[in-house]
């Protein structure tokens, strides 16, 4: 089984350094957590996005690591290696714009559902990328609400806080973006009877 899971923590880290360089980052638009808070960063400071995300993670982190090291486990690889590829896919993303261009709305929900299911397919294994989702699943056992539910609650509220710093076009486009995200999440976490 660990294979698998290692196998799933880098395609959902791919899912989600894809959505964030090839379809948020072109036209500043947010997602909700940890990646949207830097993405925040980025766009006001010019930070490298995969660096504020460790930084912005390690509170979550200690958390973890004081309360359930299996979780803290299973999702520092996810989150290493989600910023490392944040990073790595950095420089393709004129390339990735030279071919493919969607435009604002659509770039928001590919973006979205892209890093919804990157996150979904790894806490369907019991691994993420840290953060919120990681916060949300402290949360889910106090709490009976779907992941995808509860991740969408903390996404929505870092998008009202970053509404404050952009337009009211990026705004929107950042709604539908976790909606999107939300959605896919959910849909990659719903549980079967």
């Amino acid at each position: 089984m660990r294979p698998l899971r290692y196998l799933i923590i880098l395609l959902g880290s791919l899912l989600v350094a894809a959505g964030t360089n090839f379809f948020l980052v072109p036209y500043k638009i947010l997602d909700g957590g940890i990646i949207g808070i830097a993405l925040i960063i980025n766009y006001l400071s010019g930070a490298k996005i995969g660096v504020a995300i460790i930084l912005c993670s390690f509170p979550i982190f200690l958390l973890a690591w004081l309360k359930e090291r299996d979780i803290f486990y299973n999702s520092v690889l996810g989150l290493l290696i989600s910023s490392f590829l944040i990073e790595l896919l950095g420089p393709f993303q004129y390339h990735f714009l030279y071919y493919f261009e969607f435009g604002s709305i659509s770039s928001a929900i590919i973006g979205g559902f892209l890093m919804g299911t990157g996150l979904g397919i790894m806490l369907r294994f019991k691994a993420s990328t840290g953060g919120t989702d990681l916060l949300a699943q402290f949360i889910k056992r106090y709490v009976p609400l779907n992941l995808g539910f509860i991740i969408f609650l903390t996404d929505f509220m870092i998008i009202g806080a970053g509404g404050l710093l952009i337009s009211k076009e990026t705004f929107f486009h950042s709604i539908l973006t976790i909606i999107s995200g939300g959605v896919a999440t959910g849909l990659c976490t719903l549980e079967t009877k």
